[in-house]
C-alpha cells in the first residue's frame, strides 16, 4: 500500500510584484486614464478653451498620482516587507537597503 507522501507541504506562492493582486483595478484605471488622455487630445484639435484644456490635464496628472502612490505602496508592503522576512541576516540587510533605495528613488521621480 502506497503511504502518503511525507514531503512538506508546498507552500503558497508569493505574487511576484506586489501590484499583482490589484492588477486588474490598476489597468482599468490606467485604461480611463488614457481615454482622458485621448480626450485632452480631441479637445486641442477642435481647438477648445485652454483652461478647460488644462483642467482635463491636472485630472489626468491626479489620476497618475493615485496610480503612482498605489504602487508605492504596494511596493513598501510587498518587496520590502519581504525583503525583511529574508531568513539570512546577512542577506536581509542588503536587500532590505536595495528595496528601500528602489522606493526612495521612485518617490523622488514622482517628485520632480
Amino acid at each position: 500500500m502506497n503511504e502518503p507522501d511525507a514531503s512538506p507541504a508546498a507552500e503558497v506562492p508569493q505574487p511576484p510584484h506586489g501590484y499583482t493582486a490589484n492588477k486588474d483595478a490598476y489597468l482599468k484605471r490606467l485604461k480611463r486614464i488614457e481615454g482622458q488622455v485621448r480626450g485632452i487630445a480631441r479637445m486641442v484639435d477642435e481647438d477648445k478653451y485652454c483652461i478647460d484644456i488644462l483642467t482635463q490635464v491636472a485630472a489626468v496628472t491626479k489620476a497618475l498620482h493615485a496610480v503612482s502612490l498605489g504602487l508605492v505602496e504596494e511596493h513598501i508592503g510587498h518587496c520590502v516587507v519581504g525583503a525583511a522576512a529574508e531568513p539570512d541576516p546577512e542577506l536581509r540587510a542588503g536587500t532590505i537597503e536595495f528595496k528601500v533605495k528602489e522606493a526612495t528613488d521612485a518617490i523622488g521621480r514622482l517628485l520632480r
